[in-house]
């Protein structure tokens, strides 16, 4: 029986949407992991002193570029879910790419490599997303750590549904390939067992 493709037109986009925010996730994370290791993530401020020595001081921010960035800022679960981003951007990938590798072969075979690296993703995915929302609940986020959150949280809700998109042929073959009925139709080897009339040796 072949494979129905109701399934196949929606994951071609959704696959696309999330490549795409994993990319966006990944250079984020990793921009402000770097700032945040460095020690940038919180920007100067100035000495109480004299003006001319606050005029100098002002000069100096503007000069150096080991400045703070008052759009990263963050609290003490920002450098957990900084890690859980990029571990989840990088996975995300590779479970995009064998998604696309599925696209194409569109059978039972690719189907368990797409379904276990998409499974991992989701969930390393998902742990991002509960930091996420401990990071929002404690508060001091700038602006690049807002739109990481975001991405997170889409892309928790997006790789869910491509992880559900997956396994629908296992609800009905019109969605797409399923886990059953391994065999000839799929590749695979079959062993066909000859009846014989020797009788059991006691």
């Amino acid at each position: 029986m072949t494979a129905g493709t109701a399934g196949k037109s929606f994951m071609g986009p959704l696959l696309a949407v999330n490549l795409v925010m994993y990319i966006i996730v990944l250079g984020l994370a990793g921009w402000s992991l770097d700032k945040y290791i460095n020690g940038e993530n919180h920007p100067r401020k100035l000495k109480p002193h004299t003006n001319v020595q606050n005029f100098f001081s002002l000069l100096d921010l503007l000069i150096d570029t080991r400045d703070g960035y008052p759009d990263l800022r963050g609290n003490p679960s920002t450098s957990y879910l900084l890690v859980f981003s990029l571990l989840a951007a990088v996975i995300g990938v590779c479970s995009v790419l064998a998604g696309y590798l599925h696209l194409r072969t569109w059978g039972s075979a690719s189907l368990a490599a797409a379904a276990s690296s998409a499974l991992v993703s989701w969930t390393i995915t998902a742990l991002a997303f509960g930091l996420t929302c401990k990071q929002i609940g404690i508060g001091n986020r700038g602006r690049r750590l807002r739109t990481l959150e975001a991405f997170i949280v889409i892309l928790t809700i997006s790789q869910l549904i491509y992880l559900i998109l997956l396994h629908a042929g296992i609800i009905d073959r019109k969605y797409g390939p399923g886990y059953r009925n391994y065999g000839s139709e799929y590749g695979g080897l079959t062993q066909n067992v000859k009846e014989t009339s020797t009788p059991a040796v006691i």
